[in-house]
């Protein structure tokens, strides 16, 4: 059996491309008097949503993206956590709202995502901007599905009438990536924790996007050759250190592209967050098909 190298598709690199080209876009507003504003709500003090504003915020200000957090207590109630959004949903200077999740199990998260601005909606998990997204039309994506996207394109991945499998099916990451590779003429197959033999989906793929948060569970005799591989996972190890779903040594032989975890698809992410943050500014929507 003939062995590929994988390409490694470093979405670390490729972010600090992309955010140069927004360094250049959000100038062009300033000289206009324009700032992009991004405004990031957390409630609680979970470390790792900590970790992600804080990165968030670092990378807005790196592009010249105005940005703060709003940092609420685990009491907050839902009424005035819905009462700050509508403030910012009033507020002409903050052009994108992200409401960090998870929130506090007394908040309904549905009640808050629908409640900012689907013109705001950054995250791209307003039911309007779903909507539009599964219909091909143009509209703030969810950020890590674009980001992915973004990436197989940035490397050439051939998408129309690939067979895309996708193991996962959050309303975050798996049902939207897929409605994109749909949107791009792919054939999708969408797997989950009741799908019985997962394994014979995933030697079926052309496309491979693992989102399941199972360390190391995909291993190389369960891929194709040549197939892209998409490891959306992050799993904290006992020894501290980050894999993703695949076991990547064996994955990557393989392979003819896969995502490293870390350097993979989180970087992608942020990046995309901007983007949508740039675009809610000038008022249009991110892309359309």
């Amino acid at each position: 059996m003939k062995t590929l190298a994988a390409t490694e598709m470093n979405g670390k690199e490729l972010s600090q491309t992309i955010r140069e080209e927004l360094k250049s876009e959000v100038l062009q507003l300033k000289e206009n008097g324009i700032i992009p504003h991004l405004t990031v709500i957390i409630v609680g003090d979970d470390p790792a949503s900590r970790s992600y504003v804080r990165g968030k915020e670092k990378a807005s200000k790196e592009t010249g993206i105005s940005s703060d957090i709003i940092e609420l207590p685990s009491s907050t109630t839902e009424k005035n956590l819905l009462e700050k959004i509508e403030e910012l949903n009033n507020d002409e200077t903050v052009h994108g709202i992200l409401v960090q999740l998870p929130l506090p199990d007394h908040i309904n998260e549905q009640e808050v995502i629908e409640s900012i601005s689907p013109t705001k909606d950054v995250d791209g998990f307003h039911p309007i901007n779903v909507g539009k997204m599964m219909t091909g039309n143009s509209t703030f994506l969810p950020c890590t599905p674009y980001g992915i996207l973004t990436m197989l394109k940035a490397y050439d991945v051939s998408i129309e009438g690939k067979h895309a499998v996708i193991v996962g099916r959050s309303n975050i990451v798996g049902k939207p990536v897929g409605q994109l590779l749909l949107n791009e003429n792919a054939t999708v197959t969408y797997c989950h924790s009741r799908t019985k033999n997962l394994t014979d989906f995933t030697k079926e793929a052309d496309i491979l996007i693992l989102a399941m948060g199972r360390p190391n569970s995909i291993h190389g005799e369960h891929v194709k050759d040549g197939a892209v591989i998409v490891d959306v996972g992050i799993n904290r190890m006992a020894d501290g250190s980050l894999t993703g779903d695949a076991d990547f040594p064996s994955v990557a032989e393989k392979a003819s592209h896969i995502t490293p975890v870390p350097r993979g698809v989180g970087p992608m992410t942020i990046t995309m967050l901007l983007k949508n943050t740039i675009m809610a500014t000038k008022g249009m929507p991110a892309v359309g098909k």
